[in-house]
């Protein structure tokens, strides 16, 4: 598709890479540049933290603002009662409010590293949709809202049609999810004049609902715009790695494993990546990603910086470069890697390195561990690691010991 945009929006979008698909991007552009337009994109709490990839669409939401625009984070305290059924395989398990209301307070603290919720004009709004659907009268419900909803199109719909291929079950609750995110677009349109909903190209369907039911209930005109469902080049989902998930919060995740994530990018993605996840000017980004040889490793560097930065802050980036510095040019162990502490209870006899392995994060179970193990994959204090039934007693610990899993991660095992 060739398009100029006009809007400063639009065109700082189309050319990091954040587009995939729009409504109508003539529209959406004329009214962007014509004023300010405020746009939300929602967030089930279906965890303590968001994790990286939520991180394309929360730089978008930066850029939105950035580019004078006001941006609203809509939690899910409604729906995540409900929960997305989209391209899931099984029912999500149902969290108590108790719960729902921890991973909110959990997220909100990673919202405010990238949007200002106290700028004047533009500030960023966050909400809460069980402010409007907990009060929801079911009957009045049907009456104003369901009516408008064609079963035999929701059937159609991809993210539905792919669960009942594999003929997998549907629940009645989570097939009225889709019309709680259509209402979610009326309401905030109705409350805020929000124009435009974002989010990532799963969820297309449920965009198009709520645009679709606004212009029946309310007859406004609203958008649609999606980003691409991020790949690895090696074909892995975005924000996967070994250990699990990659979180947003320091208290899930320490700051310098974030930072090795990102410094762990093949060289294929630098170059792409530092368009999305930072504000490098977009020719310089391009021009790093384009080394050669060993020079792209320091394009990965000021990759991780920059991200770690924006997320943690300059002194973690510059903590966590530190340690990888100290650990991998120079052999030693790095004061901010990963740290285990074992108590002496814990401890007692001994206890097995294999264990260590898994409660440090360099593996997922057991048996991952011991696998490590004979593909001469793990090390302990940088030598080879050669026995999977090798015991750690505290003399042993009486120093930290380190434990890598190839050469990248590593971890410290102390006795507390």
């Amino acid at each position: 598709m060739t398009y100029h945009p006009k809007s400063d929006f639009m065109a700082t979008i189309m050319e990091r890479g954040f587009l995939a698909d729009c409504t109508d991007y003539q529209a959406l552009d004329d009214a962007l540049s014509e004023g300010q337009v405020t746009a939300y994109i929602g967030y089930d709490a279906t965890a303590k933290s968001l994790h990286v990839g939520h991180l394309l669409n929360i730089m978008l939401l930066r850029w939105f603002q950035k580019t004078g625009h006001k941006p609203i984070t809509l939690m899910g305290g409604g729906t995540t009662k409900v929960g997305d059924p989209s391209f899931r395989a099984d029912e999500r398990p149902l969290l108590t409010p108790e719960a729902i209301g921890e991973n909110i307070a959990g997220m909100k603290s990673v919202f405010a590293q990238y949007l200002d919720y106290g700028a004047e004009g533009n500030g960023a709004l966050m909400l809460d949709n069980a402010e409007w659907l907990d009060g929801l009268n079911y009957l009045e419900f049907l009456r104003d809202i369901g009516r408008h909803f064609s079963v035999n199109r929701m059937l159609s719909f991809e993210s539905v049609k792919s669960r009942l291929d594999r003929e997998q079950s549907l629940s009645f609750l989570e097939f009225n999810y889709m019309i709680l995110q259509a209402y979610d677009f009326l309401e905030l349109n109705r409350r805020y004049g929000c124009l435009l909903q974002m989010g990532g190209s799963d969820q297309w369907g449920n965009i198009v609902n709520g645009i679709d039911l606004t212009r029946r209930v309310l007859d406004h005109e609203i958008f649609g715009l999606t980003t691409p469902l991020l790949t690895t080049s090696d074909g892995r989902k975005m924000g996967k790695s070994q250990g699990g998930a990659i979180w947003l919060s320091s208290e899930m995740l320490s700051p310098y494993e974030f930072w090795q994530f990102w410094r762990n990018t093949t060289d294929a993605d630098t170059g792409r990546f530092l368009k999305l996840y930072t504000e490098l000017p977009v020719e310089e980004c391009e021009r790093l990603g384009a080394l050669g040889g060993s020079e792209i490793n320091d394009a990965k560097i000021i990759l991780a910086n920059e991200v770690t930065s924006l997320l943690h802050g300059p002194e973690a980036a510059a903590a966590a470069e530190a340690t990888a510095r100290e650990v991998f040019e120079k052999g030693g162990v790095g004061a901010d890697l990963p740290t285990l502490t074992v108590s002496a209870e814990e401890l007692g006899e001994g206890i097995s390195v294999v264990q260590l392995i898994v409660r440090s994060g360099l593996a997922s179970s057991g048996k991952e561990a011991k696998r490590l193990i004979a593909d001469n994959g793990a090390r302990i204090d940088d030598a080879p690691l050669t026995d999977a039934g090798l015991m750690i007693d505290a003399e042993r610990l009486a120093a930290p010991i380190k434990l890598s899993a190839g050469k990248k991660r590593h971890a410290l095992v102390q006795l507390g």
